[in-house]
């Protein structure tokens, strides 16, 4: 038991409601900080101190505890999957302006370190291979598309880190993330601004009725995987890490198109009824690409222990025990 105290900025989203829940379970003395004006109870359920905060309000960061804060955990800001439209003016407040508060905050109680999650699309422009991308591979951000501005304030919001590492010697632990896989009732993304089903759960409606699931492209076309428990491990260790930090992939190896659709046959389909997998090699080609967790292993003791079946399961899990139905609701909810 550490008993040590974290701020979890974002705490109210997928990832950072999971990991405010998840640090307390193993000990930490957790403040889960969110925008929105009430959590419904779920923290308080869980004797976690609930606080609302918007990053881009100095004045509003002033209601958060003012000494013996350990780390900041800054998983606050707009991302494009949940923007309807498009509104670069969110990306520069709440990634730049917001990291820039949450830094003076940090600065000012005397924190020992702060964690970070960087976009994956940072190293976009080396995707396409199975080669695993390194580390410290240089940070581009793509000029055109949805992610632009978006990757360019993460961008910027990690040079704001460094700076503040070289200058008042933060220790930063910076999350380059390939998606984290894990059950949340919103079946919904945005692609350039636009409402659409995310493939997967597409995949998993369709198997659990016992229909026919199509694998597009290359089916052994290769895929990051991280599933939230392998996510969370490297949560843990980064507050627990003897070292100042760094840049880590987040990942665990891959999985192929083709293990994916049929891993989400195996677990989801009916007693009664199997889905046939249907090759469609002349319809579009998946994203391939993998990440290099060679720093994040040795830096930081990580080993990957969840395969892409083990988190169907535990999806399948969660999407019938709906554990965070108080904060988020349920499927029917965001349903149209």
């Amino acid at each position: 038991m550490t008993g040590k105290k974290v701020i979890v900025l974002g705490a109210t989203g997928t990832l950072g409601a999971n990991i405010a829940v998840y640090l307390k379970d193993i000990g930490y003395d957790v403040v889960a900080v969110g925008r929105r004006k009430s959590d419904n109870g779920f923290f308080a359920d869980r004797n976690i101190e609930y606080i609302s905060a918007n990053i881009t309000s100095k004045k509003d960061l002033d209601r958060l505890p003012g000494k013996d804060i350990y780390a900041v955990l800054h998983f606050a800001g707009a991302l494009p999957a949940s923007m309807e439209g498009y509104n670069a003016d969110l990306y520069i407040s709440s990634i730049i302006q917001g990291t820039l508060n949450v830094l003076e905050y940090t600065r000012r109680v005397g924190a020992d370190r702060i964690i970070f999650p960087q976009s994956l699309f940072d190293v976009s422009y080396l995707f396409g291979t199975r080669i695993p991308i390194p580390a410290d591979s240089p940070r581009k951000a793509p000029l055109d598309g949805d992610h632009a501005v978006y990757v360019i304030a993460k961008n910027a919001a990690v040079d704001l880190i460094e700076h503040y590492y070289k200058v008042y010697n933060i220790k930063r632990f910076i999350l380059r993330l390939s998606r984290v896989y894990l059950y949340h009732p919103n079946p919904y993304t945005f692609t350039d601004g636009k409402k659409i089903m995310i493939s997967d759960r597409y995949l998993i409606y369709q198997a659990l009725k016992g229909e026919n699931l199509e694998i597009w492209g290359d089916p052994d076309r290769v895929l990051e995987t991280c599933c939230i428990k392998d996510f969370l491990q490297i949560i843990e260790k980064a507050l627990a890490a003897d070292c100042d930090g760094g840049l880590y992939n987040i990942g665990s190896g891959g999985s192929t198109l083709r293990e994916r659709i049929e891993g989400i046959a195996e677990v989801f389909n009916p007693e009664d009824r199997k889905s046939g997998i249907i090759l469609c090699p002349e319809k579009k080609n998946c994203q391939q690409f993998l990440l290099d967790i060679t720093t994040t292993c040795s830096d930081l003791g990580y080993e990957p222990q969840y395969s892409w079946k083990d988190y169907l399961i535990d999806f399948k899990k969660d999407m019938e025990n709906q554990p965070f139905a108080k904060l988020w609701g349920y499927e029917k909810d965001y349903m149209i």
